[in-house]
């Protein structure tokens, strides 16, 4: 597995928990397959030129954390810290 996957595999997997756990919205299947697709051509980037592949995918899963997909859905870090404040 190529160093780029995980962060990319972190980045589908927060945006769906932030889209059906944290905020109940429906699954969004198009999130799953753009993070397989995303995976793969980072991956092949990665054979290309070398850790800046790994360096895009860490940007990436920073700016996923921090910023808002979806308009109607908060960003993970407004979700989680609203959530952990209700507990």
């Amino acid at each position: 597995m190529a160093r780029s996957t995980g962060p990319v595999l972190a980045i589908g997997a927060i945006t769906i928990a932030n889209r059906t756990v944290f905020n109940g919205k429906g699954m969004d299947w198009r999130i799953p397959i753009a993070t397989g697709i995303a995976a793969l051509l980072l991956s092949m980037a990665e054979k290309a030129i070398g850790s800046g592949a790994v360096w895009i995918s860490y940007l990436a899963l920073a700016a996923v954390v921090l910023t808002r997909v979806d308009p109607s859905v908060p960003s993970p870090a407004e979700s989680a810290l609203k959530w952990f404040n209700e507990r």
